[in-house]
């Protein structure tokens, strides 16, 4: 028996006989042909499960951890500094706002700088620079050598959080980017305790230069963890930045009354976090507490809630709409502080956890939001949010001194009270006036 060959039509899946030709219908013209399957390697975006993903995260959780270690570890230090050199706690708060001040103002340059070199060459430079400088600080003898220093170091570390965010969004998978940035804030968060612990304890057991010094080293690993581990870009289209465009795109975003109103969360938000922290170690060495150095660092602990709150808040915030969430997150910031006037050792503890947590979630929302609300020059639009954010830490947290020596902690409490008062009426406006999705 000879079986009959057929073929297939390529517009037509239909079996057709070789000895009777048929023609094409309408409805066989009109179907589109499939298009062919993606090369492999065509799609250069790092997603979830990848080795490529493990390794970034695994840079970006030290970048984050190394970067907050490096500019907040001198926190727990300021009544050490003001008994060593015989300065008030305002000037003492400088180790920390002359370096988030100049933070602040490089950061708009240190962006611009990247779309010029790329990101990860300015990402490493930027960690190792800030991480030598570091190392240097326990080596001066005079308070005003050791302000320049963290000035400087200021300028150093500018290449990493606006940078840092920029690869993520042009390296990442949409469907990664949430977990990326998390890793990353939660690195964070985590920097943030860990700075502040290994300066808190060797300072008790040795001397807080010894601290600073182990600090640096930490922070020269993380520097050499992030060059070998994090992918070089392969999304990254070098340009060379126009002032004018980029001015342009900053005065825009300056005109829009909802970017206007996140940036000045970004200033409330640090610049109230950085104030409680800066004063509360002064607060609990004196009396009634007379608590040691290490035990004051160990503080720091509550920390630890921000690193869950900062995925937990964004991931709400998606799900049920940034504006309440933002509000929320205020709202407990407030609460907190207020709570903290308790003279009770667990009541603080239990308002700082508050306050941590409100914190973190709260510029989890800001900070997406911004980028969400920008229609063009999101690079601009963040950078602009970084700077009102670093600047509030130098503001608030100086002027929180001034407030520290006229009324104590219920001074500082006063003012922080105030301010974040503001900020929850600026959240509730944005509530009322955001964009529908």
């Amino acid at each position: 028996m000879v079986g009959r060959i057929t073929a297939v039509n390529p517009i037509s899946p239909s079996p057709v006989s070789m000895t009777k030709p048929v023609a094409p219908s309408a409805l066989d013209l009109a179907t589109p042909i499939a298009a062919p399957a993606a090369v492999p390697g065509a799609d250069l975006l790092i997603r979830k499960g990848t080795r490529h993903f493990i390794l970034t995260n695994l840079a970006l959780f030290s970048a984050g951890f190394s970067t907050f270690a490096l500019i907040y570890c001198v926190q727990p230090l300021m009544p050490l500094f003001s008994a060593e050199f015989g300065i008030s706690p305002a000037q003492s708060s400088l180790a920390l706002s002359a370096t988030t001040a100049l933070l602040a103002v490089a950061m708009l340059v240190a962006s611009a700088l990247s779309e010029v070199v790329g990101r990860k060459p300015v990402m490493v430079a930027s960690l190792i620079a800030s991480s030598l400088l570091m190392m240097a600080c326990p080596f001066v003898r005079d308070w005003n050598d050791l302000v320049w220093l963290r000035a400087l170091s200021g300028i150093t570390f500018s290449g990493l959080p606006a940078v840092a965010m920029a690869y993520v969004g042009e390296e990442m998978h949409e469907e990664s980017v949430g977990l990326a940035m998390g890793l990353y804030i939660g690195g964070s968060g985590l920097g943030g305790l860990g700075g502040r612990a290994i300066v808190g304890v060797l300072a008790d057991f040795f001397s807080w230069r010894h601290g600073l010094f182990a600090v640096g080293a930490v922070g020269v690993l993380c520097g050499l963890v992030l060059w070998w581990s994090l992918p070089a870009s392969r999304n990254f289209r070098r340009a060379s930045p126009s002032p004018r465009v980029m001015l342009a795109a900053f005065l825009a975003h300056l005109g829009d009354a909802r970017q206007r109103a996140l940036f000045l969360t970004g200033f409330l938000l640090l610049g109230s976090f950085v104030c409680v922290y800066n004063y509360t170690g002064y607060r609990l060495m004196a009396a009634p507490f007379h608590l040691r150095q290490s035990t004051v660092s160990l503080v720091f602990a509550v920390y630890l809630v921000g690193i869950f709150a900062s995925a937990y808040i964004g991931d709400l915030g998606s799900r049920i709409g940034r504006g309440p969430v933002l509000c929320l997150s205020m709202g407990l910031m407030l609460g907190g502080t207020l709570v903290t006037l308790v003279p009770s050792l667990p009541v603080i503890l239990l308002g700082l956890a508050a306050l941590t947590f409100g914190f973190f979630g709260a510029h989890s929302v800001a900070s997406s939001w911004v980028g969400a609300n920008a229609s063009h020059s999101k690079a601009q639009a963040s950078s602009l949010y970084l700077f009102a954010y670093y600047l509030g830490s130098s503001v608030i947290g100086t002027l929180g001194g001034v407030f520290w020596a006229k009324g104590a902690w219920p001074g500082v409490v006063g003012l922080l009270a105030v301010l974040l008062a503001i900020g929850l009426a600026g959240a509730a406006w944005l509530a009322r006036s955001a964009r529908p999705a």
